[in-house]
């Protein structure tokens, strides 16, 4: 499938289903999962970060509007694409003249955990800070933040070993 055409269709899929499904979940008053940042780990790599802040500032924009949450998803989305290339870097040595060949189902699974467990726990906890905005409650927000990132983490991962065939 065109690479194009498989991002505009898990930008869409990624989109219904948070807004229609995964929004629906708050288990115990902690749990939450947003799957959608989904689309920053699947997204080609690029020196020019336009393309990917422009996509992910408007999946989250879009979330915001059906969420009613005043832009914090955006917010947190758009911060997690923006500092994709650095852990790139940090996790899987990689060089701007690597981006092209860069898959994350060729990398080693460790490396794949660090990456994505990292720029998950970093949006849940904007999310959650903009969404609590007290210092009084920095302890729901660490909370929140743990057992929302743990969720959204088993369901990423879950979803991976399903959709994806095996090389």
């Amino acid at each position: 499938m065109n690479k194009t055409v498989y991002l505009i269709l898990l930008f869409v899929f990624l989109l219904f289903l948070q807004i229609f499904v995964l929004n629906n979940i708050n288990f115990l008053g902690y749990i939450n999962p947003f799957l959608y940042i989904a689309f920053v780990f699947y997204f080609p790599l690029k020196e020019n970060k336009f393309p990917i802040l422009f996509f992910s500032f408007l999946l989250g924009l879009i979330i915001d509007f059906f969420s009613d949450s005043g832009g914090i998803h955006a917010l947190s989305i758009i911060t997690i694409a923006y500092l994709r290339l650095f852990f790139v870097r940090v996790f899987f040595k990689k060089l701007p003249s690597d981006y092209s060949f860069f898959n994350l189902q060729t990398e080693a699974f460790g490396k794949v955990f660090n990456y994505i467990v990292t720029l998950t726990i970093i949006h849940h906890f904007i999310l959650f800070a903009f969404i609590n905005f007290s210092f009084q409650n920095f302890t729901s927000v660490l909370t929140n933040t743990l057992f929302s990132s743990v969720f959204t983490l088993v369901l990423f991962f879950l979803a991976n070993y399903i959709f994806t065939k095996e090389q």
